[in-house]
């Protein structure tokens, strides 16, 4: 699945500096970052439910 996201400039270039620095593209790094956060809510989401 694909989804569409509007980024700030300086959002966009964060990614992209870091996209370049790791070897990968933009959309990647963005899907990681993404990824990341959404398991990390998930984990407080869980803690806090106990």
């Amino acid at each position: 699945m694909q989804y569409k996201i509007q980024l700030t400039n300086e959002t966009a270039v964060f990614y992209e500096k870091i996209a370049c620095q790791t070897g990968r593209d933009a959309e990647q790094v963005l899907s990681d970052a993404l990824f990341k956060l959404a398991g990390e809510l998930a984990l407080e989401a869980l803690h806090k439910k106990r």
